[in-house]
C-alpha cells in the first residue's frame, strides 16, 4: 500500500502497540549463558573458506550452537520493500511495524546488481548498483541481524531473466562454454558489493551465499532438466572456487537449498549436492501452496527432518532457507503458529537454525509478513511473542566466539567434461581442479587405457585435449578417469561420457527413450522429480526400439509422486497427447500433466491395464490441474498449445491401494 511518512510512523507505532500488547517475551538465546569460545580455547570449525574472516567463522558456530535453542525469523527485502513504506530509508519494515522488532535475518538477491530490484535502480551503473547491495547488507548488520543473499542470475545466453529455461546456460557458462566470461563477470559484481560491505571498524560482513537455489525445479534456468546433476555441481563448484580463492571473498558462508519435497528422503535432495568442501549450510525451500495446512505440514516437517538429520552427519547448519503462504491470502487465520508448532514438535525438525519467508512487495502483491490492518496479524504477532522465534533483539554473541579453522586437505575434480555428457566432436578439452595444493603430476586416461598428462593452465586448470576416437562415436559410453599426485597422495575422479549423436525427435515428441545411451543415470538426469520414485530403462516393458521407461515408486512417505521433463514446443498443430503405458493392476491413478501458456492442464488415467496399452488424450479434455487454483476454468487451446513448456506424469496413491509398485511408459508424444 501507499502511504505518507505520517502513516508510516503511524504503523510502525500501532505494530509495537500490539506487540507489547501480547505480553512480554523472553527468547530462549536471550536467557542463554553466553557463547563458548569466548573464554579459553578457541572452537575450531570446518567451514568452505577455512581463510574466512574471523566473524564469518563466528557465525557459523553461532548457527550451529544455536540448534536446538530457536529458530531465528529472516524476511527478504525487509528494509526495502513494504506496504507500510513508499521509500526505504534503512529503518522501515513491515516487520517492525507488525512487531516492534526487526527480522534476524534479513535478505537480499543479486536483482539489485542489474536494478531489477530496489534499492538497484534501472539504468544505473554498475558501481552505483554494486554500491547500493553493499548497503543493503551494512543496513542490515546495523539493525542487528545476519544477512543473506539469493541469487537470481539472468540468462547468460539469451539476456532475459532467470526464468528463462533456454539456451542450455549451465553448459554455456561452465569453464570453455561460450558465455563464461559473461558469467564470471557478474561472479566479479558479485565480488564487489559483499567485499565492499563493511563495518564501520573497516571489518567484512559476513553473509550467507545461496546461489543457485530450487535447482530440482524446472523453473530457473539451472534447474532440472536444463542442466544435468553434473553440470549443476560443477557450476556451484566453480562459482565458490571463483568467489573463494581467485576473488578472494573471504566473508561468505555457501548455502545449497533444493525445494521440496523429497518425502523424508535424502537421495532427491542430494542428487544434485556439491559436496562437503563446497557447502556450510543445508537449506531447504517449500511454499505452501494449495494442499492446505495438514498435508503441506506433514511433508514440510518431514523434509526439515532429514535435512537437519544430514546437516548434523555432515557438520553442516540447517536453515528453512525460503518459506511462506503461497496460497489464498488468509486460507488459515493461525498459519505462522500452526507452522512453528509443527516444527518445533518434531526433535529433528525443531534444529533448523533460521526460517526466512519472502518480499513484502507491497501494492496488489501477496504479503508474507502481515503487516497493521492484515488479517494475520494476530498470528505473526504470536508468533513472535513464541519464545522460541527469535528476532534481531533477542540475538547474542552471533559474531563473537573465538574459532579457529580447520584446514582443508587437497581436492580434486574434474571439471569438463561434466559426468553423463554427450560430446560429439572428435576433440574436448579435459579439465581438473586441484585446491589448495598444487599437484606434481596429474593424468587422464578413458576405459582404464594409457594415462595422458595434463598440464596447469593460465586459469588455473590442469588441461589438455582428448581425440576421440570415430569408431567410438556411435551412441556408447565410456569412463573418464583423472588422477592428480598431491603431496604424496593420489586423488581420483572420473566420469561416464556418452559418446557421439542422437538424432533429433520428431516434431511434437517428448520422448522415446533412445537416446541414453543404455544408461539408467542419464536418462534419470534428464527428469525432474517431486517425492520418492526410480526411473530406468526397460528393455523388456516398451512399444518400440530398444527401451522404454519404468517408474518404480514409493508412497511410503508421500500420498504422491512425479516426474517430468521440459519441452519448449509449439503443440498448436496438434489434437492430443499419446503413449504407451502398461499399468501394474493397483487402484491408484495416473495423471498426464502439460504445463502450457503457464498453466497446469490434466488428464487422468487409471493404473489397472497391465497388458501395455496405447493411451490418447484429446487436448480438448484436459482441465487445469486442481493445484492451479489460480487458473481455474482455463482451456488447453491453440494458444496455450503454442507455448508447451514441460509434460510430467504424477501418480497419486489411491485409498487402501499398494504403495509400492511399477509403472512402465514409451513413446510419448502429440499426435
Amino acid at each position: 500500500m501507499t502511504s505518507s511518512p505520517l502513516n508510516r510512523r503511524t504503523f510502525v507505532l500501532l505494530g509495537a502497540t500490539v506487540a507489547a500488547a501480547a505480553g512480554a517475551r523472553t527468547s530462549v538465546a536471550a536467557a542463554a549463558t553466553s557463547p563458548t569460545g569466548l573464554a579459553g580455547a578457541p572452537t575450531p570449525v570446518r567451514i568452505v573458506d577455512d581463510k574466512a574472516t574471523p566473524a564469518t567463522r563466528a557465525l557459523f558456530a553461532y548457527l550451529k550452537r544455536q540448534q536446538g535453542s530457536g529458530i531465528l525469523f529472516g524476511h527478504q527485502h525487509d528494509l526495502t520493500y513494504g506496504f507500510t513504506f513508499t521509500t526505504p530509508d534503512g529503518k522501515a519494515s513491515d516487520t517492525r511495524a507488525a512487531v516492534g522488532d526487526y527480522p534476524a535475518v534479513f535478505g537480499w538477491d543479486t536483482l539489485i546488481l542489474d536494478g531489477d530490484e530496489r534499492p538497484g535502480v534501472e539504468g544505473g551503473t554498475g558501481a552505483e548498483n554494486i554500491a547500493a547491495l553493499s548497503r543493503c547488507i551494512r543496513q542490515g548488520d546495523a539493525r542487528g541481524g545476519i544477512n543473506t543473499l539469493s541469487a537470481h542470475m539472468p540468462n547468460f545466453v539469451t539476456g532475459e531473466n532467470f526464468s528463462d529455461t533456454t539456451g542450455r546456460v549451465v553448459s554455456q557458462i561452465l569453464p570453455g562454454g561460450a558465455k563464461h566470461a559473461d558469467f564470471t563477470a557478474f561472479l566479479d559484481r558479485i565480488a564487489k558489493a559483499v567485499k565492499g560491505a563493511r563495518r564501520p571498524d573497516g571489518t567484512a560482513i559476513p553473509v550467507v551465499f545461496r546461489p543457485f537455489h530450487e535447482n530440482n525445479g524446472a523453473w530457473f534456468w539451472w534447474g532440472a532438466g536444463h542442466a544435468t546433476p553434473a553440470e549443476f555441481i560443477e557450476l556451484f563448484r566453480y562459482t565458490v572456487e571463483y568467489l573463494r580463492d581467485t576473488r578472494g571473498v573471504h566473508n561468505l558462508l555457501y548455502a545449497y537449498s533444493p525445494n521440496s519435497s523429497f518425502g523424508g528422503d535424502p537421495t532427491g535432495y542430494l542428487k544434485t549436492y556439491p559436496g562437503d568442501r563446497f557447502v556450510d549450510i543445508l537449506g531447504y525451500d517449500s511454499y505452501d501452496e494449495n494442499a492446505g495446512p495438514t498435508p503441506w505440514l506433514d511433508g514440510v516437517v518431514k523434509d526439515l527432518a532429514m535435512v537437519v538429520r544430514l546437516a548434523n552427519e555432515r557438520g553442516k547448519a540447517p536453515a528453512f532457507t525460503e518459506f511462506g503462504d503461497n496460497g489464498t491470502e488468509v486460507r488459515n487465520p493461525q498459519w505462522f503458529t500452526q507452522l512453528s508448532q509443527a516444527v518445533q514438535a518434531d526433535p529433528l525438525a525443531r534444529q533448523m537454525t533460521y526460517m526466512l519467508t519472502w518480499a513484502n512487495f507491497g501494492g496488489t502483491k501477496h504479503a508474507y509478513v502481515p503487516y497493521p490492518g492484515h488479517v494475520l496479524l494476530p498470528d505473526f504477532v504470536a508468533y513472535h511473542q513464541d519464545p522460541y522465534t527469535l528476532f534481531a533483539a533477542d540475538l547474542r554473541g552471533v559474531f563473537s566466539a573465538r574459532t579457529t579453522a580447520v584446514r582443508n586437505a587437497p581436492f580434486m575434480h574434474l571439471v569438463t567434461p561434466t559426468d553423463r555428457q554427450r560430446v560429439a566432436a572428435s576433440k574436448t578439452t579435459v579439465r581438473v581442479r586441484v585446491t589448495p595444493a598444487r599437484a606434481s603430476r596429474v593424468t587422464y586416461c578413458v576405459n582404464g587405457g594409457r594415462a595422458r598428462r595434463l598440464r596447469l593452465d593460465a586459469d588455473g586448470f590442469y588441461s589438455g585435449d582428448w581425440s576421440i576416437d570415430p569408431a567410438t562415436r556411435n551412441n556408447r559410453s565410456v569412463t573418464l578417469t583423472v588422477s592428480a599426485r598431491v603431496d604424496g597422495t593420489t586423488l581420483t575422479d572420473s566420469a561416464v561420457i556418452l559418446l557421439g549423436e542422437v538424432a533429433p525427435l520428431p516434431a511434437g515428441w517428448v520422448d522415446d527413450f533412445e537416446g541414453y545411451a543404455g544408461d539408467d543415470t542419464a536418462l534419470s538426469q534428464a527428469y525432474t522429480h517431486v517425492n520418492s520414485h526410480t526411473l530406468t530403462l526397460s528393455a523388456d516393458h516398451k512399444s518400440s526400439g530398444s527401451y522404454g521407461l519404468a517408474y518404480a515408486y514409493d508412497f511410503t512417505g508421500a500420498e504422491y509422486t512425479g516426474t517430468g521433463k521440459p519441452v519448449d514446443a509449439d503443440w498448436s498443430a496438434f489434437t492430443s497427447l499419446a503413449l504407451w503405458m502398461q499399468g501394474d493392476g493397483s487402484a491408484n491413478g495416473g495423471a498426464l500433466q502439460i504445463v502450457a501458456g503457464g498453466v497446469d492442464f490434466w488428464y487422468q488415467v487409471p493404473l489397472s491395464d497391465t497388458s501395455g496399452q496405447e493411451i490418447r488424450a484429446p487436448f480438448s479434455e484436459f482441465t487445469p490441474a486442481p493445484w492451479d487454483t489460480a487458473h481455474a476454468g482455463a482451456v488447453l487451446d491453440a494458444a496455450r498449445l503454442a507455448k508447451v513448456t514441460a509434460f510430467n506424469l504424477y501418480l497419486v496413491h489411491g485409498s487402501d491401494a499398494a504403495t509400492k509398485g511399477i509403472v512402465y511408459v514409451d513413446d510419448i508424444r502429440a499426435e
